[in-house]
């Protein structure tokens, strides 16, 4: 739809609730009227709230909720008019709220394509190669040096490889995997075109399920969504194979946690690799013991070029809305 005129926001007031990286900030201070959080504390509801009633601009990542209370806050202080958010995933933010006040919502997509792939694929490696536990073995003090029986674990070279979501970040995924010559299998919303199913040989399956009983790994590259919520649940964990792994840098919400740790306690599976958890920074306890398991802490964006390059855009989103034109990176269907 075409942008209805709105008039310039010269300097915009921009409060950004997390430390981004220097550049990034130090770019701000110059164009924006910007407010920093320099100790990098992460916000409580009230100060929110507070923040979101007294700027043009609010900047949020994933570790803010941006629930109807802060938006109604936004509203009442009269200013709140675009919420920046530094992240791709925007299911912290409640978009009813912001489409009901007319705050419009931006996000950064693309830019972190690459490093969730890779960490992705560093998961699909390290999980079956048994490599968290080697790396602790050794710092334990308690290696006795090689064995022709120690350590096994299992190549991946001519295994299955089932992809939920196909989008920038599970296509990066299945090239990747394909110069690992695993099999590319993916179940999405929507089929991709034959001529890149045909690039990415990946077999498109409609029926999740199916796919599920069907794969070796399973890798979750979807957003989190009312309908994705506990996607992988007791009843799915059952019909994977038992030497099956699940692989999860997308969100921790679409797993449900408790049925992974009783798959794993209970062998249904053999292993798991996570960057991200359903109560974050909450682990469930059971992870930490359960053998076969590679934890990280929700690192897959964390490059210096990624958090840069979404900086960059949360700054092109601003100045675009304060010249009064549709922000490139528009979340919500219509310009408001």
């Amino acid at each position: 739809m075409s942008a209805r005129p709105r008039p310039k926001v010269p300097r915009p007031k921009v409060i950004v609730t997390r430390r981004l990286p220097q550049p990034v900030e130090t770019r701000m201070a110059e164009l924006f009227d910007v407010e920093l959080n320099l100790d990098d504390s992460p916000m409580s509801a009230a100060a929110l709230a507070d923040a979101a009633g007294r700027c043009d601009v609010l900047v949020p990542t994933v570790t803010d909720e941006i629930d109807a209370a802060v938006l109604a806050a936004g509203a009442a202080g009269g200013r709140l008019k675009l919420l920046a958010n530094f992240g791709v995933g925007v299911d912290h933010i409640d978009l009813s709220a912001a489409r009901a006040h007319r705050i419009a919502t931006t996000n950064t997509p693309g830019v972190l394509t690459d490093d969730t792939a890779d960490m992705v694929m560093a998961l699909i490696l390290s999980v079956p190669r048994r490599l968290g536990e080697g790396e602790k073995l050794v710092r334990s003090g308690e290696w006795l040096g090689w064995s022709p029986t120690g350590m096994l674990g299992h190549r991946i070279t001519g295994k299955r490889l089932g992809i939920i979501g196909m989008g920038r970040i599970g296509r990066a995924v299945a090239t990747r995997a394909r110069a690992f010559g695993l099999t590319v299998h993916y179940h999405n919303r929507h089929r991709l075109p034959a001529e890149v199913e045909s690039e990415l040989e990946a077999t498109w399956w409609q029926n999740l399920d199916a796919m599920l009983a069907r794969v070796d790994f399973i890798t979750l590259n979807c957003p989190h969504t009312p309908e994705t919520h506990h996607l992988i649940d007791a009843r799915r964990f059952a019909l994977m194979q038992r030497h099956a792994y699940l692989i999860n840098a997308a969100r921790g919400e679409i797993v449900d946690e408790n049925a992974l740790c009783e798959a794993l306690a209970a062998g249904r599976i053999a292993g798991a690799g996570l960057d991200v958890f359903e109560r974050e920074p909450a682990v469930d306890p059971r992870l930490l013991e359960l053998p076969g398991v590679v934890l990280l802490p929700h690192m897959g964006s964390a490059t210096f070029e990624g958090r840069q390059a979404m900086g960059e855009k949360v700054i092109a989103n601003i100045r675009v809305w304060a010249d009064g034109h549709r922000p490139p990176d528009l979340v919500l269907e219509e310009w408001v």
